[in-house]
């Protein structure tokens, strides 16, 4: 008889230790119409009711199965690196799919204007026509995010704080049903100026924290303070689902006549790199530990140096079209780039974005647009400086 309760005493502890090694390693909480999963020492994950995307159960783990093709694709399974999972993605990619991804959208409103440059229509009417509120998704761009397969998005002007930020979630859940339910990257043209009813400034309702320029921050020569804004600005920015900020404005502000002048840190490149430097900092590092919810993409430009337009003419414009760096001085022009923001204090470690200016830099490789010359961009940028971020 003892020997009968023992064997079933183990018998009860191996069915406790398979029971328990069968059991979820996720938890799953519904709050309206998204659903938020927590894995145990894992990802948090979130998705939309309305995206038909499900969860798929992978040793107990849960992940999304974005393509919706019932098996856990390497790019879905957050176990793995950010290269293993992108080359994965990559490999699945149609032609159609990598053009869109190279592509941005025009200057959206929210909601778009009913006439005009950029107007636009929900269900084939003018949004005061239309019943349809501030947040939701116009036709043009469900056209562009499903049939161009575009995923980078320009924002200006929105309703309120609340419109934007629920324009964003039903953004990421109208995509997170598409193809491979790669998200939307929502950016941003500068904010924070001291006019609320700026075309950006007003994507806040007028309500977000206003600063003096780059320019006025810059005649403080207290990187400190540069960092400071970043901090904040970053936080709005993501309150408001932006997630990269088409900013800062590095060029040296060497040539007077120069329409973008006040948008830039001045004329001093040691000055400039160190507010240069200051500015991503803040705006990538979340509380200065790095990658995190209020980090926000700075795309630093205009590589490599868009300040000595020949004349002050802009390279926005056909008659604008060269830059001439009197003097042979390119070098000064590119330190806040390879000093600067390319060399953070931060963990972030460089900027995740470059843009590079309309201009063709006289002397410096081809005679072509700075985004089109191998000289700058791969030879220089990418090869003696070692910057691997997006271009």
């Amino acid at each position: 008889m003892e020997t009968f309760k023992k064997s079933l005493q183990l018998f009860g502890l191996a069915l406790l230790v398979l029971v328990a090694g069968c059991s979820p390693k996720f938890t799953e909480e519904t709050q309206g119409d998204y659903t938020h999963v927590k894995n145990e020492e894992g990802s948090s994950l979130a998705l939309s009711s309305n995206s038909g995307v499900k969860l798929l159960t992978v040793d107990q783990y849960a992940f999304k199965d974005l393509n919706k093709n019932g098996t856990l694709d390497a790019y879905e399974d957050w176990r793995l690196s950010a290269d293993e999972r992108a080359k994965d993605l990559a490999s699945k990619l149609t032609l159609e799919d990598i053009a869109g991804l190279m592509l941005y959208s025009s200057h959206q409103s929210i909601p778009g204007s009913s006439r005009g440059f950029g107007s636009s229509n929900y269900n084939g009417k003018p949004f005061p026509e239309s019943g349809a509120v501030a947040s939701d998704l116009s036709d043009e761009q469900k056209a562009f995010l499903k049939d161009d397969h575009l995923r980078h998005v320009l924002i200006t002007s929105v309703d309120t704080p609340a419109a934007a930020a629920q324009w964003n979630n039903n953004a990421q859940a109208y995509v997170e049903g598409i193809g491979f339910g790669i998200p939307v990257n929502i950016s941003s043209d500068p904010r924070h100026g001291s006019d609320s009813y700026a075309e950006f400034n007003a994507g806040a309702g007028g309500a977000i924290s206003m600063w003096p320029g780059t320019l006025g921050i810059a005649a403080s020569f207290d990187p400190a303070l540069m960092k400071q804004f970043g901090e904040i600005a970053s936080k709005e920015y993501r309150a408001l689902g932006i997630a990269t900020a088409l900013s800062p404005q590095i060029d040296l502000a060497t040539e007077p006549r120069w329409s973008r002048f006040d948008g830039t840190m001045g004329e001093d490149p040691d000055l400039a790199t160190d507010l240069a430097r200051a500015y991503v900092d803040g705006f990538q590092s979340t509380d200065g530990n790095g990658w995190g919810f209020e980090s926000v993409n700075a795309m630093v430009k205009h590589w490599p140096g868009g300040g000595p337009e020949e004349g002050g003419r802009d390279g926005h414009f056909g008659y604008g079209a060269y830059a001439v760096y009197p003097g042979k001085n390119i070098k000064d022009h590119m330190q806040p780039f390879t000093e600067g923001a390319l060399k953070l204090e931060g963990a972030t470690k460089m900027a995740s974005a470059v843009m590079p200016y309309y201009t063709i830099s006289t002397g410096e490789g081809e005679a072509v647009a700075n985004g089109y010359n191998k000289y700058l961009i791969t030879d220089v940028l990418r090869g003696d400086y070692g910057y691997d971020g997006v271009l």
